[in-house]
């Protein structure tokens, strides 16, 4: 009986101890990642969900629950200011080039362990190892993993543009197309939609050259329907726009749902671009994070996402795959070609700028954004409110004298 009693109070006593290792078993780890928005493979129409993919990996590996919190942005400037606050904190970020570079030389990111990325041998070697022509951003891709690249071209409706029209980032200023045109929502690429259209650096710090931008871009202004980031994807598929600069890969995207549209790369040159995966320094789970990104080189994840977003992936084994190259060419005739095969085309990266450069951008797209057209509509009811007032004015004055004069 007393053996009972004992047994029974030890089990007593270990019962918080269960409970709260269930507890932790349940809640396990979370990881923060931020990224663009429809950039990974979410499980949608039989896809593979990479992020509950991952879950399960990690858990199959380590014996550890893991929760991935996923949240999305428009721009990179967008999600510079809200890493920069310090109001959140994220384990994974996947900014642009010329963005890493800002972030690294503000000292806001974590160098990387490639011991725990041991799949980081999966990537051409155009873009990791001792002859990357492609780590301009990140010399030796200390910081960051490069995740999709390519290149802006000019999205068009061929039901609503006429042929002799394309070729060149005119097309984005052509009177014919007024209000049916949409522009980039952010300054860097707005700029450079205006830069590349009048031959200047859209890394140049001749500040005459940046508000000769402005000017092209104010003349635009007027025949443009809306400034847009992923509210393109909507306008161009509804045939509500028939004229956008945008991304390859999502130009395949929005042919899925509308093959009236078209794209080409403007003859002037356009901007290359490389989206990479970075631990910021104020990462509470660096380990972790390292173990996503080299998860996600992995082949089932690598082509999911390769497959899903339709940009040109930096991974040889999504580039090898027979399953990827069938579905791209399956999407449209010429895809595979469209994002890998641009050799030709004119391209330049956008460089991070001097923090007094940025300063200046931002100052100018402010005064874009700000500009408001005023018609002779306003001008002559802003005239007729002042003839009013005035009227008023000298009906009471000479309606006072009368008064005083009786």
């Amino acid at each position: 009986m007393k053996r009972l009693i004992s047994l029974s109070l030890i089990c007593l006593m270990l019962l918080p101890l269960l409970f709260s290792c269930a507890k932790n078993e349940t809640k396990g780890k979370t990881l923060y990642v931020y990224n663009w928005g429809e950039y990974i493979s979410d499980g949608s129409e039989g896809t593979l969900d990479s992020n509950k993919a991952f879950e399960d990996w990690y858990y199959k590996q380590y014996g550890e629950r893991v929760t991935v919190v996923y949240s999305t942005f428009s721009s990179n400037e967008d999600m510079y200011a809200k890493l920069s606050s310090g109001s959140v904190s994220y384990d994974v970020v996947v900014p642009s080039d010329y963005m890493i570079e800002r972030l690294i030389d503000e000292d806001m990111l974590a160098p990387l362990n490639y011991e725990k990325i041991p799949n980081i041998v999966n990537l051409a070697p155009e873009f990791y190892g001792p002859d990357a022509e492609f780590d301009y951003y990140d010399e030796g891709n200390v910081y960051s993993v490069p995740y999709f690249y390519g290149m802006i071209g000019i999205i068009y409706n061929k039901t609503m543009v006429d042929k002799e029209d394309l070729g060149s980032w005119e097309l984005m200023w052509n009177p014919k197309y007024k209000g049916n045109i949409l522009q980039f929502n952010n300054s860097r690429d707005a700029f450079g939609t205006a830069q590349y259209k009048l031959g200047l650096d859209v890394n140049g710090s001749d500040e005459k050259e940046w508000r000769l931008a402005l000017k092209e871009l104010r003349k635009q202004k007027d025949i443009v329907q809306g400034y847009v980031m992923d509210e393109i994807f909507n306008k161009m598929e509804g045939g509500s726009a028939a004229i956008a600069a945008y991304y390859a890969g999502d130009f395949l995207a929005m042919y899925e749902n509308n093959n009236d549209l078209d794209f080409f790369y403007p003859k002037e040159g356009t901007n290359l671009y490389i989206d990479a995966m970075c631990i910021p320094k104020s990462s509470k789970n660096k380990e972790l994070a390292e173990a996503y990104i080299n998860f996600m080189l992995s082949e089932e994840p690598a082509v999911a996402n390769a497959l899903y977003t339709y940009y040109a992936s930096p991974n040889r084994v999504v580039r090898e795959s027979a399953e990827y190259r069938a579905e791209m060419e399956g999407i449209m005739e010429g895809a595979y070609e469209l994002m890998y095969d641009t050799a030709d085309v004119k391209a330049t990266a956008y460089k991070n700028l001097p923090g007094d450069q940025l300063a200046l951008i931002n100052r100018l797209w402010e005064e874009l954004k700000s500009d408001i057209e005023i018609s002779p509509v306003i001008y002559v009811l802003c005239a007729a409110i002042v003839i009013a007032l005035a009227s008023f004015g000298i009906f009471f004055a000479v309606r006072k004298k009368l008064r005083n004069n009786y």
